[in-house]
């Protein structure tokens, strides 16, 4: 594993915007950043792709282990979520995707820092934008991403005729994230709908939820986090819902830092696994990142080393609790350290996307970086 500086396409931009991809520069600089490239051996390629792998089952093992033991307050789940989920995950409701973030240096094993199993974002960024850009610069190049294909798969395990998408209307990461997913699902063969998540109703007489024109929602897909579905008006109405949902409600199980001391607790020791608890333990030595149960995109993390606080950022989570977790051999370059997403399809691990930063918390603004093997 390497990074190697790179001259950035003159023209990058405007090729980014003609497939839809227009949030690539922030008011900090380049969001999208090609002006280097990590590059991987076909050896370190397998080893991302088996800890996904590994670690997906070892998340839907550690899920059933707490619904068995009724662990619902470890992970932040509010009581009145339970039925619901519990109907899902006995129903086996389709998941079509999920990201793994994880601390890789190419010679340790891949460590999982968390999973992001319910409204992962940068899919456009790792399915499309750094294929395109191989194609340009390395043509004939490999690089670990069957995403798109495996997501247009993924569909036809969706039992449904029409399948709406909803999201956040304001926010242009969501929603263009979100129209590239529509656009696989229609060549999956689906007719879709788009929904602001606003406008989603409740039929009284039908038991289902519906569209702004009384549409029934056959399946809705949401980019919009469990935990916060929750909280809107249309909540009493979940538990008797006829809708499928996409990602499903077990997936609340999974994409939840909760989970991360129960892996441990359940897989000591394990390579691709880092020491976890629900309280400071002893063994961290006073170094450790607090992460809230419930957060995105790096908000509310902080990093003590030694009982001091040496990088914290802000943000409205923390509510549900913290966990702490140790720290991941962190691999740096030029002072820049990724972090290494691994992409699941259809319970699959099957691409790779990189953010990047100097601060050691990845956040919003950090930079996704190509990748391609060697």
């Amino acid at each position: 594993m390497k990074r190697t500086a790179l001259t950035p396409r003159r023209d990058w931009r405007e090729k980014s915007e003609a497939f839809g991809f227009t949030y690539h520069t922030h008011e900090r600089g380049p969001y999208w950043d090609e002006s280097a490239c990590y590059e991987f051996s076909a050896r370190e390629i397998d080893e991302l792709e088996a800890a996904g792998n590994t670690l997906h089952q070892l998340c839907i093992d550690a899920a059933q282990v707490a619904i068995d033991r009724g662990w619902w307050a470890r992970l932040g789940i509010p009581e009145k979520a339970v039925p619901t989920i519990l109907a899902s995950w006995d129903r086996d409701d389709p998941s079509l995707y999920g990201r793994f973030d994880l601390a890789y240096d190419g010679r340790t094993p891949p460590k999982l820092l968390e999973y992001n199993a319910d409204t992962p974002t940068t899919l456009i960024e790792a399915a499309v934008a750094q294929w395109y850009w191989l194609q340009e610069r390395f043509p004939g190049g490999d690089q670990f991403n069957s995403i798109h294909e495996r997501l247009i798969e993924a569909w036809r395990h969706v039992a449904a005729a029409r399948v709406h998408f909803s999201a956040v209307s304001d926010l242009p990461e969501d929603t263009q994230t979100i129209a590239y997913l529509m656009d696989t699902c229609q060549q999956a063969g689906f007719d879709t709908r788009w929904i602001a998540i606003d406008d989603v109703g409740w039929d009284r007489a039908r038991g289902v939820f519906v569209d702004a024109e009384a549409a029934e929602i056959n399946a809705l897909f949401k980019l919009y986090p469990w935990e916060w579905m929750w909280h809107e008006p249309f909540a009493e109405f979940l538990p008797a819902s006829k809708n499928l949902f996409i990602e499903p409600p077990w997936k609340f199980l999974l994409s939840n830092k909760g989970l991360l001391p129960i892996l441990w607790e359940l897989n000591p020791g394990h390579p691709n696994l880092l020491p976890a608890f629900e309280t400071p333990d002893a063994s961290l030595g006073g170094s450790f990142a607090k992460k809230p149960r419930l957060s995105r995109e790096g908000a509310n993390i902080t990093l003590v080393e030694r009982g001091a606080t040496v990088e914290a950022n802000g943000g409205d989570y923390g509510e549900e609790g913290f966990i702490f977790q140790a720290f991941a051999p962190s691999p740096e370059f030029e002072g820049n350290r990724p972090v290494c997403g691994v992409w699941i399809v259809n319970h699959e691990a099957c691409g790779l996307g990189i953010r990047e930063d100097t601060r050691r918390i990845t956040g919003n603004l950090s930079r996704f970086v190509p990748h391609r093997m060697n």
